[in-house]
């Protein structure tokens, strides 16, 4: 029954989905501190509507708890940890410097021919986006994982080159995204999808290798069709030098161990997805042997003189033993100068290396604010120096454990630790319009529409889901409501449940190739990182130039789970 709490509940979901697409930042003036600006953006907003909601008493303790433990068999504590296992395996991976290198081959590969390289370009986004996943490994705070790489990597690459560089961007965009439906573990909307349908995680592969293949192949078709004219990718590049691999791959043994212990975590979380065990069981052990392994490679190597100072190769040497002749060409300096050196590159971000540890040293040992309460507690200039002084030693002390173990103190910072507050608002949400008798009227409005049948089952949701990705906070916000609408729907049969569900997978993975770049949290990041890097993509580009590959694939990929289905029921 819709009441007025429901229709407060419903109002406040809204806002905060318009919040978290289009943020806003509002003004504030402290005592003391002057004028402010308070974000009210996807980290900011869900907790406060949450909050809102609690207070008006749309939703109680149940639907918090509710929000965080599971329900129906979705956990969303079993999610994160998940993906914050994956996640630092990924990142430490990245940073012996594996992706660097595999970006210097796939460039050598297409040499100057422009459509070669753009398609060796594509294929390298792809393979790396299945084994690796996109989300999980790219929503960190510095962006220095696959998606955003290959941003920095593209960014400099076309700059040195004189390419567009919109083609090779949005390719990389719809690679990436693309290809994170073919291991569950490649999304959390993935998880999401398996956990809430029952569907093995073996099975899930299954039922998406498919439709990833031909929505793969019908995105490049679509992107070479929108880019044909040679002012977007030249038939023949200006002549480049050849890229070093080895020079960016800082820790080859480190790469090898990194390899091996996220390779076999994937397939053990596979196996064991037949004896119904949570996931989070395996991942965590595995990550912390790899903060084990990190830990130690790191001392011994800082121990031996071995580890890497400033970035480089781990022994001098190897940075001589370049060819003389790509040393002396300017694109080859450029790129390996940029790509070489990640922790450089964005001053903003807290490393412990360098200059930037001489930064964090000679900052402001306390906040004026701070000094100012210490000197009226202790009515003496003596307590604030001498907690001054602690602050200092402390921040002495990390740089120190910094040195000494890099691995760690560079992922660290990395890990995509946003994403824990807002998942769990979105489930939190959902939870309320739930409690509110919301997830039962749009369930019963599916009902009717299908029939219960498989195929229109398929297209609505499918279709459904691709559009809100774009409408309802992040594809993430999308696949939770669309799941629990599914599973509330009534007289609907098994198959017709079993086909939407794949039919969300694949709508959750391709829609975050939309219209807004809130239809994924990558989405947010890479535009975030191109505007660190003096490249500002509107909204309307963003949406013109994925218009033709969302629909080939929409279109492709839906038709795929329909034929499945056909076959199977």
């Amino acid at each position: 029954m819709i009441t007025r709490f429901s229709i407060v509940t419903l109002i406040l979901f809204i806002l905060s989905i318009a919040l978290v697409i289009r943020p806003i930042y509002l003004p504030i003036r402290l005592p003391r501190f002057g004028k402010k600006k308070i974000p009210i953006n996807l980290t900011t907003t869900p907790p406060a509507i949450i909050a809102i909601l609690w207070a008006s008493q749309c939703l109680g303790p149940t639907q918090i708890r509710d929000g965080i433990v599971g329900t129906e068999g979705v956990k969303p504590y079993n999610i994160l940890i998940l993906f914050l296992s994956l996640a630092y395996m990924a990142i430490t991976l990245d940073i012996s410097g594996i992706l660097q290198a595999s970006a210097f081959w796939v460039s050598n590969k297409g040499g100057s021919n422009g459509w070669k390289l753009y398609f060796y370009f594509y294929l390298m986004l792809t393979s790396l986006s299945v084994f690796l996943g996109n989300d999980p490994v790219i929503l960190s705070g510095t962006g220095d994982i696959i998606l955003t790489f290959l941003v920095v990597f593209l960014v400099y690459y076309t700059t040195a080159t004189e390419l567009e560089p919109m083609p090779w961007l949005i390719s990389e965009f719809a690679a990436a995204n693309t290809a994170s439906m073919v291991l569950f573990v490649g999304n959390p909307t993935n998880v999401v999808v398996c956990e809430g349908f029952a569907i093995n995680n073996a099975a899930f592969t299954a039922y998406t290798i498919l439709p990833f293949l031909a929505c793969n192949v019908v995105c490049f078709l679509a992107l070479a069709f929108q880019f044909r004219d040679k002012k977007h990718i030249p038939r023949k590049l200006r002549a480049t030098g050849r890229l070093d691999p080895r020079s960016v791959l800082r820790d080859p043994f480190g790469a090898l161990v990194g390899s091996l212990i996220l390779g076999t975590c994937l397939i053990v979380i596979i196996i064991v997805s037949f004896f119904k065990i949570d996931v989070w069981k395996i991942s965590l052990p595995f990550a912390v042997a790899k903060l084990i392994f990190d830990f130690v490679w790191d001392h011994y190597r800082f121990v031996t003189g071995k580890l890497p100072h400033h970035g480089h190769s781990q022994d001098p040497k190897e940075d001589s033993s370049a060819d003389d002749d790509d040393d002396d060409d300017p694109m080859y300096s450029q790129i390996q100068r940029a790509m070489s050196l990640p922790t450089e590159k964005s001053p903003h971000r807290k490393e412990t290396f360098g200059s930037n540890a001489r930064t964090l040293t000679d900052a402001p040992a306390i906040p004026e604010a701070i000094e100012r309460s210490a000197s009226k507690l202790s009515q003496s200039n003596e307590s604030a120096e001498i907690f001054s002084n602690t602050r200092r030693r402390l921040q002495v002390t990390h740089d120190r454990l910094a040195a000494h173990f890099p691995t760690f103190f560079t992922a660290l910072p990395r890990l995509p630790f946003a994403l824990v507050p807002f998942a769990f608002s979105q489930f939190i949400l959902i939870e309320a319009l739930q409690h509110q008798g919301w997830i039962d009227v749009f369930a019963h409005w599916l009902s009717t529409a299908s029939q219960g049948k498989i195929h229109p089952s398929i297209w609505l949701i499918g279709v459904i889901g691709v559009l809100m990705c774009n409408v309802a906070g992040t594809n993430i916000g999308a696949t939770i409501l669309l799941t629990k609408v599914v599973r509330a729907a009534p007289n609907f049969p098994s198959d017709s449940t079993r086909a939407a569900g794949i039919a969300l997978a694949v709508a959750s993975n391709i829609g975050a190739v939309s219209f807004t770049f809130s239809a994924s949290l990558a989405g947010l990041l890479w535009r975030t990182i191109l505007l660190q890097k003096g490249i500002d993509i509107r909204q309307t580009q963003f949406a013109f130039w994925n218009i033709l590959p969302i629909l080939f694939m929409t279109g492709a990929g839906l038709a795929i789970v329909s034929a499945e289905m056909a076959v199977l029921y």
